[in-house]
């Protein structure tokens, strides 16, 4: 535990055989469980997870029948999680991308009530973004910009980052059913968040490829994210600013109403 509150890590992983194993081994002591997330990979990533879980018992196997995307593993990670009572949940990938030893740093601000949500950026120090390959750079660059003005996040960048904590609270108040379930899960649940009034915070930290290449297809990832959240952008002002207000024949024309108003505004 950390400070009395259960911590709860969810570790994605697709094909990750060379990489999942340490990702496990050197998790911190005061995470409670670890919620490791097999989507349907054709490796030995279940076999590595299955070893580490016999050798430490915070480890939970979750093996998903068939692959649903890193949405998708993160969500099915989320549900296990909140059922088994965690109050911070995080995020790290199977990829060995995330160094575990800077995990506090993310759960700190939840548990001192500053942040309902924290995030990595990659993006804020020069000496922390340059390991990052430059067309990687430059699509994470276009889609901080959107993502911006998607969410209403207008302090927060490289959205793209998946090293992320959440509060158990603050999750159960998204409607987890909508939360696109492939590579624009992170920017998708940005706007999401904003919708329920969530603290989000930026964490720095250095990016970490050891020559890895990325599954994602930037060309096409960066236009179809796009497209998303020019939609995420429309259903958010819709929620938060015309959804539930009083049409001009339920607003009685008292002082009172004017004050509900500006409440809801």
């Amino acid at each position: 535990m950390y400070s009395n509150k259960k911590i709860g890590v969810v570790v994605p992983a697709y094909n990750e055989e060379e990489h999942v194993g340490a990702v496990i081994r050197t998790m911190p002591h005061f995470v409670d469980r670890i919620y490791v997330v097999n989507d349907a990979s054709i490796d030995r990533t279940s076999e590595i997870i299955s070893n580490e879980a016999e050798q430490d018992l915070r480890v939970a196997v979750i093996n998903r029948e068939s692959r649903g995307g890193v949405g998708a593993a993160i969500m099915t990670g989320h549900h296990r999680a909140l059922n088994e009572g965690m109050d911070v949940i995080a995020v790290m990938a199977g990829d060995g991308q995330m160094d575990p030893a800077v995990l506090n740093r993310f759960i700190v601000p939840i548990v001192e009530n500053k942040a309902d949500y924290v995030k990595g950026n990659r993006l804020s120090n020069r000496e922390d973004r340059k390991e990052m390959p430059p067309w990687r750079l430059l699509g994470n660059f276009l889609l901080t910009s959107f993502t911006k003005f998607a969410s209403g996040y207008w302090h927060v960048s490289d959205p793209q980052n998946g090293y992320t904590a959440i509060s158990a609270q603050t999750l159960k108040k998204i409607d987890m059913d909508k939360i696109e379930l492939g590579f624009a899960f992170e920017n998708d649940i940005l706007v999401k968040l904003n919708v329920v009034g969530a603290r989000v915070m930026d964490i720095p930290h250095p990016a970490i490829y050891r020559g890895q290449k990325s599954k994602i297809r930037y060309g096409s990832f960066v236009l179809k994210t796009s497209q998303i959240l020019l939609k995420d952008s429309i259903w958010r002002v819709w929620m938060k600013y015309f959804k539930g207000r009083p049409t001009p024949e339920q607003k009685p024309e008292t002082q009172h109403n004017i004050a509900y108003l500006g409440r809801t505004k």
